[in-house]
């Protein structure tokens, strides 16, 4: 811990420093939570103040495994492989892979989750009766945007997320019916590339 804290740029102590020690215990609260968390598997509601509307079901492994289905109309599925966030569009029969660690999942998928050091940053810690809330933001691009979570309390309990981008375009995912650290079948994991004909060269 103390090679920790001695490693932390100034940029990182000024940010530590203005926590209040409520959002320290707060903080080491979430961070001990969301890291013994071994897998979740919910229905959730997805909204966004764009009109856009969706539900479905979701999945999480961590470290680095995710799955999202959504519903119809929706022909929409996520799959995150531990490495990639791979985004499969099946309407329009395109798939697209993406650095895991370049998308807001990877603040829930990665190994370790801490939140005063390393790529991320804490916006601001609020709290209502029996809700916690953690903002937090990537430290080399603050511009890219926030990723909230809520969490209900005593017991501390995961119940959504909430991203706002660059655009300031807030999406809202609600987890419903959620069970935490139950078995998954690993297998849900592993993306089948359909190959599409568009992808294939022939001549």
């Amino acid at each position: 811990m103390c090679l920790t804290l001695l490693s932390l740029s100034a940029a990182q102590a000024d940010q530590l420093a203005k926590l209040t020690s409520q959002d320290r215990a707060d903080i080491k609260r979430i961070e001990a939570y969301l890291n013994e968390l071994s897998t979740v598997a919910a229905r959730f509601l997805q909204v966004s103040s764009s009109g856009g509307y969706a539900e479905g079901r979701l999945y999480i492994s961590r470290p680095g495994k995710m799955r999202i289905d959504y519903a119809p109309p929706s022909k929409i599925e996520i799959v995150a492989d531990g490495k990639s966030l791979i985004y499969h569009d099946k309407e329009l029969e395109q798939i697209s892979h993406i650095d895991l660690a370049d998308t807001p999942a990877n603040i829930l998928l990665q190994k370790n989750i801490r939140f005063t050091h390393g790529p991320l940053r804490v916006r601001n810690v609020t709290r209502s009766p029996g809700i916690v809330r953690l903002s937090v933001f990537k430290k080399e691009d603050p511009e890219e945007g926030v990723v909230t979570l809520v969490f209900s309390d005593k017991p501390l309990t995961l119940k959504k997320w909430v991203i706002t981008d660059a655009q300031g375009v807030v999406t809202t995912v609600s987890l419903l019916r959620s069970r935490f650290s139950v078995p998954i079948d690993p297998k849900i994991f592993k993306f089948e590339d359909p190959d599409y004909e568009l992808y294939r060269d022939d001549t």
